[in-house]
């Protein structure tokens, strides 16, 4: 029997980022579970960091007045179990320390407690974490972001659908089991995103080399959100 119960949740996530970085294939699949393979586009696979804050954070059916907001940091990449795609997160950074905690026992995700602030400027969103998780690398990222250009709902097919729009993510347990946690959500929309980053340890600290180039960029204002519980594949 597994303790405490992945619950279903609810929330919105607002003010995302996706900022994406090729990165070879082959190099991607050695930081995988055998059981996941990496999915490319243009032939290659993609490390995305997506800081983000979680609106209303609560077990699905609750009133929206009991959740709570939450900023995130994430570092992931693009995955396929058996042909069905999904996300793989490295790390997720998290402010609230009871949050985290819960993440990590229910849904079996790689969080880390973090010191984290966001907030709407003239320049755009300002977003700042410093890793403080006990006992783990240290990991910064500072950037300022925003939307340039007109909004646009990606084509399904096109890079910008790819970088964005799953709807499973998976895990690894402490068992070594890999595990699945299906996401669902209206159609994105989103914008060409100018982001100046001016410090970004996540890379390291999960084991890689800073890719090489510029990422592609995206911006979201954000949507409502429902997950299922975690489960064993």
């Amino acid at each position: 029997m597994e303790l405490p119960i992945p619950l279903p949740l609810a929330f919105e996530w607002r003010h995302l980022l996706f900022a994406n970085w090729p990165v070879d294939a082959d190099h991607l699949e050695t930081h995988l579970p055998d059981a996941l393979s990496v999915q490319t586009y243009d032939g290659t696979g993609w490390l995305s960091v997506v800081p983000f804050v979680n609106v209303d954070t609560r077990p699905r059916g609750l009133p929206r007045r009991m959740g709570i907001d939450l900023p995130e940091l994430n570092l992931r990449t693009y995955v396929t179990h058996e042909g069905e795609p999904g996300v793989y997160f490295f790390s997720l950074d998290a402010h609230g320390i009871t949050a985290v905690l819960g993440a990590r026992l229910t849904h079996h995700l790689p969080y880390y407690y973090a010191r984290q602030s966001i907030r709407t400027t003239n320049d755009g969103v300002e977003f700042s974490s410093r890793r403080v998780h006990p006992g783990d690398r240290p990991a910064r990222f500072e950037a300022t972001y925003g939307p340039e250009g007109e909004s646009f709902t990606p084509e399904s097919g096109s890079r910008a659908a790819f970088l964005t729009d799953r709807s499973r993510l998976y895990t690894q347990g402490s068992d070594g089991a890999v595990r699945h946690t299906d996401v669902d959500h209206d159609p994105w929309r989103l914008h060409p995103a100018s982001a100046t980053v001016t410090t970004n340890t996540l890379f390291s600290a999960n084991g890689f080399a800073r890719p090489d180039g510029e990422p592609v960029c995206y911006y979201s204002p954000g949507l409502a959100v429902t997950t299922t519980g975690s489960e064993r594949l």
